[in-house]
């Protein structure tokens, strides 16, 4: 029987080490392909950040993590690469006097990683 991924939070790392994944492609492909703007809200502990970390494997091109799920076998996905910026603000200072500092830090980092 697989692992239950409690507290993994890594798409990535949920389908290479085989822990139990319910498959939500479905949804999120509709929702990529059908929408515009969106906020989603949603509880503590409730899968922000796997559905950001989803998101991200997918706009990321890596296809072959999502063998077997519905947005690889049963839609019409491009599964072209586009750069990815991913805020984690539980590791950032959200100090009024240090929140710009730090965004602006990510954004050197995401400028250096794609050459911008």
């Amino acid at each position: 029987m697989k692992k239950l991924p409690i507290g993994v939070q890594s798409f990535d790392r949920i389908i290479r080490e085989e822990f139990m994944y319910v498959d939500k492609t479905r949804q999120i492909y509709d929702l990529i392909s059908q929408g515009h703007l969106y906020f989603l809200s949603r509880p503590r502990r409730f899968g922000k950040s796997l559905l950001v970390s989803t998101l991200k494997e997918i706009f990321q091109g890596n296809k072959e993590l999502f063998k077997g799920l519905y947005i690889a076998e049963q839609t019409d996905y491009d599964w072209q690469s586009y750069p990815v910026l991913q805020f984690n603000f539980a590791e950032i200072s959200t100090k009024p006097e240090e929140l710009v500092q730090n965004i602006q830090q990510e954004l050197f980092r995401y400028s250096q990683l794609f050459n911008i």
